[in-house]
């Protein structure tokens, strides 16, 4: 399951993953993340030998959702060695969203 991650651990846990991370932009009353939240858990899980997966609530973490320029949720941003590569605005079906990852990674 993905963990929260929060703006005072952030750099550190995702600069410092010797693997891929991505991390999930959400807030608990929008509906589309709310839908894509068990894709992202199952994705954390399956691809757990490659990636990390955490998620950050744009409520919670204003500045981070700022930092990053979220403007629409979800969003979800796979970051390597702590730089953005890719990123992913919108619900999609976990085919669809396994595939961009695949992509990237």
């Amino acid at each position: 399951m993905a963990q929260a991650i929060t703006s005072a651990e952030f750099d550190s846990v995702v600069s410092g993953s010797d693997k891929p991370v991505l991390v999930d932009f959400w807030a608990s009353w929008c509906g589309p993340c709310r839908a894509l939240a068990p894709v992202v858990d199952q994705i954390s899980q399956e691809m757990a030998d490659r990636l990390v997966v955490y998620k950050c609530d744009v409520d919670a973490e204003p500045d981070l959702a700022t930092k990053f320029r979220i403007v629409s949720i979800p969003t979800l941003i796979l970051f390597k060695g702590g730089s953005p590569v890719h990123t992913i605005v919108g619900n999609m079906p976990k085919p669809a969203l396994v595939s961009e990852l695949e992509a990237n990674l």
